[in-house]
């Protein structure tokens, strides 16, 4: 051991337990984190990576048991020093940016009193007064100028990139001495990707805060780490310096992850069929939250206004989807992207304009958030065949077999178990929930899919498999895609026509390859360059690298 480090982790074995045998998730993790030191673990999910850093912090889950190992801290014994002393440690001298900020943010608290709540612990010495002033200079610190709003605002009034800023400001209000960042910019997009990155790389110089950064974006651990550990089925199968990590992989597994990032480079795409069914038109579309019925002149309720308090989010959106076209939404967070597909699934109704389904077809929405979405009290068998059975879908199995033969069928299409089948969501990693999310909302086969970020938790490798699937089912079924993403390397990947959107309006919009290569407006082209993309054509960068 050594006696300067601040984190160290000898032999650590954690145990899952599920309702038949227990098995074991990490074997033998070793790690040790010295003071000012950013280190990044990189692996599949499912990997160990999330469940070996909540076992540093002190919060595991019920369903899992630390069997074997040792965790210090500085001096402390943090697996026998009783629970009111790792208390005292959790939040101020170690505090977790955790993955899923709409399951960790109270929804009935506002955020402000939300990010202040580690001084409240820790530091009772300090005032309400200077609590709050604190709090708006950390929300303004991870990119939210409109700092007085965001503290007064409840998380259900956020984007999920907002929800996720509030957390990495909630977490670094105390300066802690190590920020443990579990997917920290998986809801960002790539602006605000590379502030948080830029706001970590200052901390951490100004501070000496110690990250132990966990994320499946390799390009980001490239940039922010000095170490990296690959993991893989709950094992350490590389580490090193970074460097020679992304420049000389020696394990077959972390050359497998490298050359999995997605590239942008230029080619001749394939154009599709012109003439394909329209299915949906969208003209002069208005729409946002805190909205009452208003009366027209014949005292019919037919339009919806805003109330004095509320905000409107879109302005005259207008673009179309045909079957068998896959249709990318980019934009930063906050720019309006969920709220106008929720407005399109009639879930937030409309101030103006017109949305027309030219068939009466099937609309399934994957959304951002899988732990939010997903029913936390019911296993995903239970899930799955909820989804089939809402509405009376199509297709409905005739008996219990065929039944059972369809939800093992749709956890297939997802690269997931039949034994995942008797699982709840709580026992599921980020990824895995993600792609039950979008198995149940495939699983009734509809013309229409709106995929709210559906690949933004899961490492390259899967998201290589799920895009995959996506094109796959478009070719199949000639179903139609909306998604929704912050990465504009997945867009590329798969889509044949990209919108981008910003401040609730669409800016530009057109064929993937003019988009990318030939854009038009200011706006795009720094949306471009944050993602390290080029747009004269020449080569994307190296290894997806996001300088």
């Amino acid at each position: 051991m050594n006696d300067n480090a601040l984190l160290t982790v000898q032999d650590l074995q954690i145990d899952f337990h599920d309702h038949q045998t227990p098995e074991t998730a990490v074997y033998d993790f070793d790690l040790t984190v010295f003071p000012g030191e950013i280190v990044g673990i990189v692996g599949e999910s499912g990997a160990g990576k999330s469940l070996s850093a909540l076992a540093v912090a002190g919060l595991l889950k019920r369903h899992s048991e630390i069997r074997a190992g040792n965790i210090l801290f500085e001096d402390e014994d943090l697996l026998h020093c009783g629970r009111e002393i790792l208390r005292s440690y959790q939040g101020d001298e170690i505090a977790v940016i955790f993955q899923e900020p709409m399951s960790s943010l109270d929804p009935l608290m506002r955020v402000g009193l939300q990010v202040e709540e580690s001084l409240v612990v820790h530091h009772p010495e300090i005032d309400a007064a200077e609590r709050k002033r604190r709090a708006l200079e950390a929300i303004r610190s991870v990119g939210m100028e409109d700092a007085e709003r965001v503290y007064s605002s409840y998380p259900h009034e956020l984007s999920g990139g907002m929800r996720q800023r509030c957390m990495i400001a909630a977490a670094m209000i105390a300066e802690p001495k190590i920020l443990i960042a579990d997917e920290p910019t998986t809801a960002l997009d790539v602006t605000v990707q590379a502030q948080i990155i830029e706001l970590l790389k200052r901390i951490n110089r100004e501070k000496r805060t110690a990250i132990l950064f966990i994320s499946h974006d390799l390009s980001l651990v490239k940039q922010l780490c000095e170490r990296v550990i690959v993991m893989k089925d709950g094992r350490i199968v590389e580490e090193g310096d970074t460097l020679r990590i992304f420049e000389h992989p020696k394990h077959a597994y972390t050359r497998e992850l490298i050359s999995a990032i997605p590239r942008v480079e230029k080619k001749e795409k394939q154009a599709k069929d012109q003439d394909r069914d329209l299915l949906l038109a969208v003209s002069g579309l208005d729409a946002g939250y805190g909205r009452i019925p208003a009366d027209n002149e014949a005292g019919k309720k037919r339009l919806f206004s805003l109330r004095a308090d509320g905000r409107q989010i879109l302005y005259d959106v207008s673009f179309s989807l045909h079957a068998g076209e896959i249709l990318g939404l980019a934009g930063e967070s906050g720019s309006g992207k969920s709220t106008l597909a929720k407005t399109i699934l009639g879930m937030i109704p409309k101030l103006r304009g017109e949305i027309r389904w030219e068939k009466k077809s099937g609309a399934a929405m994957v959304f951002q958030d899988p732990y939010g979405s997903l029913n936390p009290a019911h296993t995903v068998g239970w899930i799955l065949t909820e989804a089939l059975t809402k509405g009376k879908r199509r297709n409905f199995p005739e008996d219990e077999k065929a039944l059972h033969d369809r939800l093992v069928q749709s956890l297939e299409q997802v690269e997931l178990p039949e034994a995942f089948l008797e699982r709840r969501p709580s026992e599921l990693s980020g990824g895995q929930r993600q792609r039950v999310a979008i198995a149940e909302a495939l699983i009734s086969n509809p013309d229409v899919l709106i995929a709210d970020e559906p690949v933004s938790a899961l490492d390259v490798t899967v998201q290589a498999q799920i895009i995959t699937l996506l094109e796959k089912l478009r070719e199949e079924t000639g179903i139609a895609i909306l998604i929704i993403a912050h990465d504009l390397r997945v867009l590329y990947r798969i889509c044949d026509r990209v919108l981008i959107m910003k401040k609730g309006r669409i800016v530009e919009q057109g064929n993937v390859e003019k988009i990318y290569f030939d854009p038009q407006q200011p706006y795009t082209k720094e949306l471009l360059r944050a993602a390290g993309i080029r747009t004269n054509g020449e080569p994307d960068m190296t290894n997806g690298s996001r300088m």
